[in-house]
């Protein structure tokens, strides 16, 4: 239990950091959303660029099994290796944007 919180501070610590910075366009803000009794992570972004509507979801985590899931990663930010150098086994981190039948060849987990 002590690590699924450790793995809970880890990622709000790594968005809380990748969500600060500024967004290019003036009328977006970017909004952090724990969601700590299911255990989703999320950034996004929402707000206008002049008549278009901006509402994207740069980066989600998920806990599931004790692990950590990367669902989705619109940056250039290896979050894997970020969790990874924090101390979290490479086999507790799964990418779950990639296919299931190509997790195997990664160097994570494939739950």
């Amino acid at each position: 239990m002590a690590e699924l919180e450790q793995y809970r501070e880890y990622i709000q610590g790594l968005l809380t950091k990748y969500g600060s910075y500024q967004a290019v366009e003036e009328d977006v803000e970017i909004q952090l959303i724990f969601d700590t009794m299911r255990d989703h992570y999320q950034i996004l972004e929402i707000g206008w660029d002049g008549y278009d509507r901006i509402y994207n979801c740069v980066i989600h985590l998920d806990i599931k099994n004790e692990k950590i899931w990367i669902q989705r990663n619109m940056t250039d930010v290896q979050i894997a290796e970020d969790l990874a150098e924090m101390g979290v086994p490479r086999d507790d981190i799964v990418l779950g944007l990639q296919p299931s039948n190509l997790r195997q060849y990664t160097q994570y987990g494939v739950a």
